[in-house]
């Protein structure tokens, strides 16, 4: 998986020449053309997978066995199984669809987001976000379907013309969920294939497996590289990031809307739009960071996802946090503010209530953590930020919990107070939904190149033109017709 010597060479000589304040380039030099597409394409075709690779995706089935049998024990015993009661109807199932939710937001930010603004340093990480935003919208989907007790009746939240007069109710935002997460679910698959497409191209020339050719070449779809293909590509391109900026503001905010328009103290606030995208997009680059610094560690890519993308996303996750702490400001003063006796509660008893641990882990996760990120050294230093990413996902898990909960275990009738905490069953549903979110994952790494080849080609002759040297003349932008 290591560069070729004169890659290295090239890279150690341009390192010496660097002055020391430069920030890191987003591709290290020395590549060419071949030698990008030779490395991304052979993780795929020629080389055989690292022994983490067997060792991950063991544990992940493993969960995902886990998952199928708390399944089966939920439709043939019921959602009693889980700890919901009341007065908290909603448990592990909403605070994990959120916690999901909102993980799979990075992608679409920096596939979409990211373009719009040219911003190149997008290209080496795009490819494997995208794929974690499906990954993550496939997790979320299975709570809210298995919360209605009879999934199998799940199409009656669609509204379609049927015999039986059935019609969703429209002023319920568990109905406005289905076509948030549907739509944002659609497009990202959208936008995810057919970024994809030069690549499976490249994937169907150079296989040495006939079984290979042919599929590469059926999900290719015909693609040659003429320049009408790449027209036609880039104008498909950008209208689907067009259409999924919208998707990173609205989805998250239609989300919070499940908890803003009740009335119920903790929840009925208009903060929380602005305040979930922002953790959302917070969460989502955390998870992002997980998954970048092991791939390129295992997979030896630090001359593609570079010191300059950590250092870049590491950045975006400190602004975000410090929205998410605004927001826990503001959630703090307006209990105080509405002189509402039920809502300055629900904070007192955040702070000092039997969920206090929590709460406290919660703050300490999202804004005393994120501080670390001040210092360059953490940004850029890959364990170090490892550590504060898993910290993160953690906190903002509690932080979904919290909300939830806590609103919910005490409200306005002290006769109806009462205690929650997920059963082994709550447990091992998240286990294995983190566990296929791990599984395709790495079904993902194994078939799928987990960056983009064509773009990271375009790289090549602009970073030639940045810090010098030369590269080889074929297209940079794929296989030619």
């Amino acid at each position: 998986m290591t560069p070729p010597d004169h890659v290295a060479t090239q890279a150690a000589a341009h390192s010496s020449v660097q002055p020391p304040d430069a920030p890191p380039p987003v591709l290290e030099p020395g590549h060419t053309l071949s030698t990008v597409t030779d490395k991304i394409s052979s993780i795929v075709l020629t080389a055989p997978p690292p022994r983490s690779w067997y060792f991950g995706l063991a544990i992940s089935f493993a969960l995902v066995m886990l998952l199928m049998w708390t399944i089966t024990q939920l439709l043939w015993r019921g959602v009693g199984i889980w700890g919901i009661n009341i007065p908290v109807g909603w448990g592990f199932d909403i605070v994990n669809f959120v916690w999901w939710i909102g993980i799979g937001h990075a992608g679409t930010l920096i596939s979409a987001i990211l373009l719009l603004l040219r911003q190149t340093w997008r290209t080496s990480i795009n490819r494997f976000a995208e794929a974690m935003t499906l990954f993550a919208v496939a997790c979320a989907g299975l709570y809210p379907l298995l919360h209605m007790g009879r999934p199998w009746f799940f199409y009656w939240l669609i509204p379609y013309p049927n015999t039986m007069g059935l019609w969703p109710q429209f002023r319920s935002p568990l109905v406005w969920d289905v076509f948030a997460v549907s739509t944002y679910a659609s497009v990202s698959l959208l936008f995810w294939y057919v970024g994809l497409i030069p690549d499976l191209a490249t994937l169907r020339d150079r296989s040495r497996h006939r079984l290979g050719r042919k599929v590469y070449g059926m999900l290719a779809m015909g693609w040659r590289g003429s320049a009408l293909h790449w027209h036609r590509y880039e104008t498909a391109y950008l209208l689907l990031a067009g259409l999924a900026t919208p998707l990173v503001i609205s989805v998250h905010t239609v989300v919070s809307f499940d908890f803003a328009v009740g009335q119920v103290p903790g929840w009925h606030t208009t903060i929380f739009p602005p305040y979930f995208v922002a953790g959302a997009i917070f969460s989502g680059f955390a998870m992002v960071v997980t998954l970048a610094v092991p791939l390129r560690a295992v997979y030896g890519l630090q001359d593609f996802i570079t010191e300059r993308h950590l250092d870049n996303m590491a950045k975006i996750m400190l602004a975000t946090g410090w929205i998410v702490a605004y927001g826990y400001a503001m959630e703090a003063f307006l209990s105080w503010y509405s002189g509402s006796p039920p809502e300055e509660y629900v904070l007192v008893n955040r702070m000092f209530g039997p969920y206090r641990y929590q709460y406290w882990a919660l703050l300490a996760c999202n804004i005393a953590v994120p501080q670390l990120m001040w210092s360059r050294t953490v940004r850029r230093t890959g364990w170090m930020l490892f550590i504060v990413s898993i910290l993160i996902n953690v906190g903002m898990w509690q932080e979904r919990y919290i909300i939830v909960v806590t609103s919910l275990h005490r409200d306005f009738l002290p006769s109806s107070w009462g205690m929650y905490h997920g059963t082994k069953w709550d447990w091992s549903m998240f286990a294995g939904t983190i566990g296929l979110f791990l599984a395709l994952l790495f079904v993902f790494l194994r078939l799928l190149p987990m960056i983009s080849i064509f773009e990271m080609r375009t790289l090549v002759e602009e970073e030639k033109h940045v810090h010098g040297g030369h590269s080889d003349t074929s297209d940079p932008r794929g296989p030619a017709p």
